[in-house]
């Protein structure tokens, strides 16, 4: 399988386990979002949600009183997105062919998607239904490595994975069609059990793909050392987490 393929097969391999992204995915902390729009000002705004999944990042923005239009491609995913967030216009679509007019949105938010695009056909489709000065923000949740016991388990976890488990996106202006506005780190959490935890990584992409025997030796080793230290051995607790925000503004 070459290296495009296997892309692929992860982009396309979350609407399966749609229900369980629904349930096990962290959302996104309200400052950060906060952060991502703030050069709009205040007073609602027409937000796009891109490749929105289930919801998670549509229903921080619709809570901050925002309008949310929702485009996803796969069906599942969107009938999740639907469920929850009915606030929300849901549409089927892609971020190489968005199915809005031109200029539409002030803003476009991407959560733990935009590496999955294809930049040369995105970035100017973004362009083209935002609004000059609009915002286009990426947000990614990842686990707070910096806590020495999620450093463990990030090491127990990623351990002998056929599959790489990271993929970063293309983030760089083109053609003048927008500007840098910076990035920032925000800090929050995630309530688990050692047991929701695994189901967690289990909806990442890396798990999904992973051949069977892998992902039940994977999901083992996690187990066995969040059993292994009091932090979350027992009941509930903060996962810690960090969202990485970068942000854009539409050329005038």
């Amino acid at each position: 399988m070459t290296g495009d393929d296997l892309r692929g097969l992860r982009a396309n391999s979350f609407g399966a386990h749609a229900s369980a992204y629904a349930e096990h995915r962290p959302d996104y902390p309200a400052e950060a979002i906060r952060w991502a729009l703030e050069p709009l000002g205040d007073g609602a705004h027409e937000v796009l949600d891109l490749a929105a999944g289930t919801g998670k990042l549509t229903g921080g923005v619709l809570a901050q009183g925002h309008h949310v239009t929702a485009v996803e491609p796969d069906e599942a995913m969107l009938a999740e997105l639907v469920r929850h967030h009915g606030g929300a216009r849901a549409l089927p679509g892609t971020a190489e062919r968005i199915p809005l007019p031109d200029a539409t949105v002030d803003a476009v938010v991407v959560g733990q998607a935009f590496h999955w695009f294809d930049p040369a056909r995105a970035m100017p489709e973004i362009a083209r239904v935002l609004r000059p000065g609009g915002v286009l923000a990426a947000l990614w949740n990842d686990f707070d490595d910096s806590v020495p016991w999620v450093a463990g388990f990030v090491e127990v976890a990623r351990a002998g994975a056929a599959v790489p488990t990271t993929v970063r996106g293309d983030w760089v202006p083109r053609d003048g069609l927008f500007t840098d506005a910076g990035e920032r780190l925000f800090k929050h959490s995630h309530r688990r059990t050692a047991e929701s935890l695994v189901a967690t990584v289990n909806t990442h992409s890396h798990a999904l793909v992973a051949p069977a025997e892998e992902r039940d030796e994977m999901n083992g080793r996690m187990l066995a050392f969040l059993k292994s230290r009091p932090e979350t051995a027992r009941g509930e607790f903060d996962n810690p987490l960090v969202t990485l925000v970068k942000r854009m503004l539409r050329a005038a």
